[in-house]
């Protein structure tokens, strides 16, 4: 399949791409401003690590929220 321009794009398909990169940029965000909020000990594994995974498409910011964070009040020993 070839590549094809912005311009090139139905309406709706350049709809479908400006609502993916909302949906990307705002889930980044989240999950970036949780992490700097969230302390050490409330995180599984290096904070950097998981800040960098942010910027893995949409599967980053879902990882980090599926199994980066421990639950608070959750028993925090490894």
């Amino acid at each position: 399949m070839a590549k094809r321009s912005w311009s090139e794009l139905s309406d709706q398909q350049r709809g479908v791409v400006v609502l993916g990169a909302i949906v990307q940029v705002t889930l980044q965000v989240l999950a970036l401003r949780d992490l700097r909020r969230r302390p050490a000990d409330e995180v599984r594994g290096p904070k950097p690590l998981w800040a960098l995974a942010t910027f893995v498409n949409t599967v980053g910011p879902l990882a980090y929220f599926a199994c980066g964070r421990r639950r608070h009040g959750a028993d925090l020993s490894p």
